[in-house]
């Protein structure tokens, strides 16, 4: 800590320090300044509890405290009076002050991970932002909300170039160590290092590292193996020199470290120097209510979904230009570690309770315009990193594992899990091919539900020019999607219609009941759902969590999953719809709206073990790069899945009309595809 930071820093704590007994704000506002302070000062005790060293020879017991102390007021129970809850600040304070003290309680809570690393130059930020705040309150009027809301539009300007900053800097610089040197320097059979992040701890991290640490090291060597080597083999198959690469992004939830320390050792192998990055806390870093880095157990997921569109407080394009200046500025002095990274390594978690927001009318929320500069900042920020990050040049890997959560079963799910990221990736690839060799004769695939599902979508297939030396589909065994299996492709979105339907679906986190899409052109023409009375509000919800706000997307992707183990699993397990997409996607055929798998490298030849090219990497809308590259992507991919239970047919039709059935009544039908049934009957036996 500088002089001048330890200064500034001696100085607000001081002041904040005397505001829980000062009774100069109105009475309504006391009870919020007093908590709040109070909150602010227990940060300060935490954070002098790390820098002082005496916060590692704590006890379990006494670590499991502060992490309560630090993260009970937004728990479940505890949440709704809070004045993190927009709803229970807007009642206590009246609505537009609600709002903006809500935000900023939910800001002073950013602070926790800086307190965790000794990063006293951020709380400095956050404490004084807070006096400026609680300085309006001391007059004898009540502050206008104008005058709060250009407090909260400069922090955030003038903070960009620390906090949005630092951010880039943290995802491609392997030098900032502060989680690494935890994983590979702590004794991970002791929990107590799961406290030294700063992160929500709950009993999934503590089971999960309980379960690992129990497990022998061939299993773990097993584990991180399969996630490292299909790592590897996406440069492998996409033409991609991994050898220009120094660097790569582990994400991952806390409790797997000794999977993530084994990993970390074969990308060294591979000369990839692992970079852990955290997920954002602070409304200047973070985007919507998804977590991408490292991260503990989320405390409430209604108090993320709740300040998912804090920025809505100061966006404007001024603003927009700001962030964007920091990006370039910030890119610029450090391009080479930038384009050293060889992009993210994701070990995804499962089985947690499932989660239906409640929409809030007192939370945040963005404006039409304020939409429109969002994706347009979506763009241009996504434009930028491919400059210094070249999509053509990096790659990535996702695994997923299952959580304590997930039922009493846990531990033997968890073995089937290990034993589906470790299927027969060649034994797939043959019966896949025959998948392909069938759909690459075909002008479109017809999809039809059953039992319910009131699915009937038509997918325009690309048509070949060299059918000896081209094909439609990608064979797609266990490289950058783990596990196997699925064929998938790019449709053609010209004349791709239909309907797309699903009873129940979990997506980005979020359940859809019965939710149906319609399609013309390729393109979203109608969108509904059955989780509110409210149908407005349900097609809002889709808008906000499927459509990130555009007003139509593209069909990206048409994908048949093979993996009938994995589906077999979920049925006897009865956790079908706590599985994630990454997994159920290879459970039956799934359709993902918004940009194909090979967006921004689409100009990059690929091709599957038969030696054919996979030529359906484009579509209409990704072709509008060539003219203009803010009009070709959407910046997002959701995969929405059909299970098998509810898939009545799917046939290819070919140019002639000759139908060539794949599945029927949910089992496959193409001769030398038989084999992917044996789990099915099994099952049934």
């Amino acid at each position: 800590m500088t002089e001048l930071t330890q200064e500034r820093y001696e100085l607000a704590i001081g002041r904040i320090s005397q505001i829980p007994e000062e009774t100069a704000a109105g009475e309504k506002f006391r009870p919020y300044f007093r908590r709040t302070a109070e909150f602010l000062l227990l940060l300060d005790a935490f954070y002098d509890c790390v820098v002082s060293g005496r916060y590692r020879i704590l006890s379990l017991e006494e670590l499991q405290d502060w992490n309560s102390r630090l993260y009970g007021d937004i728990l479940p129970g505890a949440y709704e009076e809070s004045y993190a809850d927009p709803a229970y600040a807007a009642r206590c304070l009246g609505g537009e002050y609600g709002q903006i003290l809500s935000f900023l309680y939910a800001e002073m809570r950013a602070g926790i991970p800086c307190a965790a690393e000794g990063r006293a130059e951020y709380l400095v930020i956050l404490f004084e932002l807070f006096i400026e705040v609680y300085n309006c309150f001391e007059a004898e009027e009540e502050p206008q909300i104008r005058t709060l809301r250009e407090i909260v539009y400069w922090y955030a300007s003038d903070y960009c170039d620390v906090f949005a900053a630092d951010r880039i800097r943290e995802q491609i610089d392997p030098a900032e160590r502060f989680a690494m040197d935890i994983v590979e320097g702590c004794d991970l059979a002791d929990p107590r290092y799961l406290y030294y992040f700063g992160e929500y701890v709950s009993e999934n991290e503590l089971g999960t590292a309980a379960y690992l640490a129990s497990l022998p090291e061939e299993t773990i060597r097993k584990m991180a193996d399969v996630y490292t080597e299909g790592y590897r083999t996406g440069f492998v198959n996409t033409g991609k020199d991994l050898a220009k690469k120094g660097t790569v992004n582990i994400r991952y939830v806390l409790g797997f470290e000794r999977v993530v320390r084994a990993a970390a050792a074969n990308f060294r192998k591979m000369g990839l120097e692992p970079v852990l990055y955290r997920a954002a806390a602070g409304v200047l870093a973070k985007k919507g209510a998804g977590r991408v880095g490292y991260h503990g157990g989320i405390p409430n997921m209604q108090y993320d979904y709740d300040h998912r569109n804090d920025q809505a407080l100061f966006l404007d394009k001024r603003f927009i230009e700001r962030k964007l200046e920091v990006m370039r500025t910030t890119y610029e002095r450090n391009k080479e570690l930038a384009r050293a990274m060889a992009g993210p390594a994701v070990m995804e978690t499962f089985g947690e309770q499932p989660f239906a927001p409640q929409p809030k009318p007192e939370a945040p929320a963005l404006t039409a315009k304020q939409e429109e500069l969002q994706l347009l900042y979506d763009s241009r920020a996504s434009q930028m990193t491919n400059e210094y990050i070249p999509g053509d040049e990096r790659s990535f890997t996702i695994i997923a594992w299952p959580v304590p959560q997930i039922g009493e079963d846990y531990r033997e799910i968890f073995d089937e899990v290990i034993r589906i990221n470790t299927l027969d990736a060649e034994q797939y690839g043959q019966v896949q091919q025959t998948l392909i060799d069938a759909l690459d004769q075909g002008e479109y695939v017809r999809i039809l539900g059953a039992n319910g599902n009131r699915t009937d979508m038509k997918v325009q297939l690309y048509r070949l020019k060299d059918p000896g030396k081209e094909t439609i589909f990608e064979n797609c065994v266990a490289d950058v999607n783990i596990p196997v299996g699925e064929v998938f492709t790019s449709p053609v979105l010209e004349g791709t219609c239909g309907t797309l339907h699903v009873s129940c679906v979990y997506l980005n986190g979020l359940q859809f009941r019965d939710l149906e899409l319609t399609f013309a052109d390729g393109m979203i023409t109608g969108y509904r759902c059955g989780n509110f009375a409210d149908e407005e509000e349900g097609r809002k919800y889709i808008y906000d969590n499927i459509l990130f706000r555009h007003e139509t997307l593209p069909l990206g992707e048409f994908a048949i999953g093979t993996n009938t183990t994995a589906y077999v699993t979920a049925r006897k397990y009865g956790i079908a719809g706590k599985m994630p997409i990454l997994i159920a996607e290879k459970t039956g055929p799934h359709f993902a709206v918004g940009d194909t798998c090979y967006s921004w490298a689409e100009d990059i030849r690929v091709y599957n073990p038969d030696g054919k090219e996979i030529v359906a990497r484009d579509n209409a809308v990704s072709a509008r790069r060539r003219e203009d590259v803010s009009k070709a992507y959407f910046h997002c991919h959701t995969d929405i899945t059909i299970p098998y239970e509810e898939l009545g047919r799917i046939a290819v039709v070919t140019g002639d009309g000759r139908e060539i059935p794949l599945i029927s009544g949910g089992e496959f039908v193409l001769p030398g595809t038989e084999i992917l049934n044996e789990p099915l009957k099994n099952a049934n036996k």
